[in-house]
C-alpha cells in the first residue's frame, strides 16, 4: 500500500487561478477563486449550502466552463478532452440505468470510448471486485441498496483508470453506518491506487476524517476562506475516530465553518 503522506509530493495537478462563475440569470456561484491541488492530496470542500462547492466540482471536470480565470488539470485547460480518461466523477445521486445490470452500468464508460467489452471484461470484473461486488454484476440497480448502488458508481467511476476522482456529495443520502464504511472503502481506493481525489461535503466529520487538507467555502459569492491542512496520521480508522487528535481537528475545522456564516460580501 503507498503511504498517503508521501503522496503530495507528485508535482501540481490542478491550479484554479482568478476563477468567476457567473450563471446566465446573473447569479454569481463563484468569484475569485484560486487554488493549487497537488496529485496524490485528498482534499475536501466543505461549506454551506450555496456556496459554490459542486459548481467549482464541475468546472474543474469540464462539465462548466469558467467566466473568468483559468482552471488547468495535469497542465491541460480544463474541458479540453486532453486525458480525459483520467478524471472520474462520482455524482450525490448514483445515476444508473435502470434497465441495465450493474455490469453493463460498470462498462459504459469503456463503450463510450470504443473499447469492446471482450476487451473490458478484465477491467469491469476487476473494479467490481474492488467495491465488494463481483457477485453482483448481473444484478439491476432495483435489486440494490442505496450503498450497493453507491458502489457501482464508484465503480463506474474507476474504470477507466483515473489519476483524479471527483465526488460531489456521493455519501450525503446514506444512512450513518453506510456512510462510514463508505467513507472507509474510498481512503482504501486512493491509498492503493495513488489516486487525487477532491470530495464535496457538508460534514465537518467526514471531511476531516477523509482529507489530507480541507477547503471551506463561503457563499454570497462562493470563494475560498480557510484552506486548512491535516495531519498527516494514516491509516485512518475507527481508532482515529475516537481519538482526541479527530475532536480537536473537527472542533478547529468547525470553527472555520462557522465564520462563514460572518464573512457574506453585500455587494454580491
Amino acid at each position: 500500500m503507498n503511504d498517503p503522506s508521501q503522496n503530495a509530493d507528485q508535482g501540481e495537478l490542478i491550479a484554479m487561478r482568478d476563477v468567476d462563475k457567473v450563471f446566465g440569470n446573473g447569479t454569481v456561484a463563484v468569484r475569485d477563486m484560486s487554488l493549487n491541488i497537488n496529485q496524490g492530496e485528498f482534499v475536501s470542500f466543505l461549506g454551506p449550502s450555496g456556496c459554490g462547492k459542486s459548481t467549482a466540482l464541475k468546472m474543474i471536470s469540464g462539465l462548466l466552463s469558467v467566466s473568468r480565470g483559468s482552471i488547468t488539470v495535469n497542465g491541460h485547460p480544463a474541458g479540453s478532452g486532453s486525458d480525459g480518461n483520467d478524471i472520474g466523477y462520482v455524482f450525490q445521486e448514483a445515476t444508473l440505468m435502470p434497465w441495465a445490470n450493474v455490469y453493463d452500468n460498470v462498462y459504459l464508460p469503456l463503450k463510450l470510448h470504443g473499447v469492446n467489452k471482450a476487451e473490458a471484461r478484465t477491467r469491469v470484473e476487476e473494479v467490481l471486485s474492488m467495491v465488494g461486488l463481483a457477485n453482483f454484476a448481473r444484478s439491476y440497480p432495483r435489486e440494490l441498496s442505496g450503498g450497493m448502488r453507491m458502489r457501482v458508481s464508484i465503480a463506474r467511476a474507476m474504470v477507466t483508470r483515473p489519476k483524479l476522482l471527483l465526488m460531489d456529495e456521493p455519501f450525503a443520502a446514506l444512512d450513518e453506518m453506510t456512510r462510514s464504511k463508505l467513507n472507509d472503502e474510498v481512503l482504501s481506493l486512493w491509498e492503493s491506487h495513488g489516486l487525487t481525489v477532491i470530495f464535496v461535503t457538508h460534514s465537518v466529520y467526514e471531511s476531516v476524517y477523509l482529507s489530507s487538507r480541507v477547503v471551506v467555502m463561503a457563499a454570497r459569492p462562493g470563494r475560498v476562506v480557510h484552506d486548512i491542512p491535516l495531519p498527516d496520521n494514516y491509516p485512518r480508522n475507527v481508532d482515529y475516530r475516537m481519538s482526541s487528535a479527530f475532536t480537536e481537528t473537527c472542533k478547529k475545522v468547525s470553527s472555520a465553518l462557522e465564520g462563514t456564516l460572518h464573512n457574506v460580501d453585500l455587494n454580491h
